[in-house]
């Protein structure tokens, strides 16, 4: 994401939880910033994107935390994918700083996001989504505004449950067609032509018949994203069958050691033998 803005022509500042994520940037002519709250004091816009509600909330409040660097006339824009409560607690730090606030979770994994192909899901300051429309133009292929902080995290934890669901079911499909004897590969062929194909499947078969998994969207990640739901599902009185088995099954894979894979590879966990 921060290429594609670099590209785009804008000055980058960043930072990073690990600083070695930062160097290829800084290569290519970044600046890197010695903590989140230096970030947002030099930024017009901060743009934040965390692993979970733990590390959201720690980068933006904690010591030296991106609230700090914040007052009026600035935008900070959280792109992670959390729960609403710990947006939300963002959302008040940073509007009592005087700054505006938009959460703006993405649809996309690493490809989309090189190629600029990202889908942008937005709620809050409707002055910041404005102002923030060309940076989604740079990095995405689509941006929709939602309206009030959480409908956004709520869309993007429904799109990846329904994504998450989507992937236990073909591997469930793959792994039975291989135990009834059937060659994976022209079941590959039969869905890619039939109603329930898809960019997804035809992208992650392959590479799920060859076993391999190097992660686009990792395992660990998507089993949040499934927790996540259901937690939402439990708040709102909303049974989600589906949802709770296919969780198992990344739960499982997770258990096993598999959680920095590809989310893919959940098909591991439909094959004891290839756990640990």
């Amino acid at each position: 994401m921060a290429t594609r803005l670099m590209r785009a022509g804008y000055d980058v500042l960043v930072w990073n939880r690990s600083p070695d994520a930062c160097d290829e940037l800084a290569a290519g002519g970044a600046e890197v910033l010695s903590s989140p709250a230096e970030v947002t004091d030099a930024a017009d816009i901060t743009l934040a994107m965390l692993a979970d509600p733990q590390a959201c909330a720690e980068v933006a409040l904690g010591r030296d935390g991106a609230v700090k660097g914040l007052r009026a006339g600035k935008g900070y824009i959280d792109s992670s994918t959390v729960d609403v409560t710990t947006m939300q607690r963002v959302e008040h730090a940073v509007r009592g700083q005087g700054a505006a606030f938009l959460e703006a979770p993405v649809s996309g994994s690493k490809a989309p996001a090189e190629q600029g192909k990202l889908i942008f899901m937005a709620a809050g300051d409707l002055g910041l989504y404005q102002s923030a429309v060309p940076l989604f133009q740079a990095m995405g292929k689509m941006h929709v505004y939602l309206g009030e902080v959480g409908s956004a995290t709520k869309m993007k934890l429904v799109v990846n449950m329904i994504m998450g669901s989507m992937m236990v079911a073909f591997a469930e499909g793959l792994a039975l067609s291989q135990a009834a004897g059937l060659n994976a590969e022209d079941l590959l062929r039969v869905v890619n032509e039939s109603a329930i194909a898809s960019p997804m499947l035809a992208l992650k078969g392959p590479q799920m018949i060859r076993k391999t998994f190097d992660p686009a969207f990792p395992l660990k990640h998507q089993q949040k994203d499934m927790r996540l739901a259901l937690k939402m599902g439990a708040t709102d009185g909303q049974y989600l069958p589906v949802a709770a088995a296919a969780n198992e099954a990344y739960l499982r894979a997770k258990l096993h050691g598999q959680g920095d894979l590809d989310f893919s590879a959940v098909i591991k966990a439909l094959h004891p033998g290839d756990l640990p």
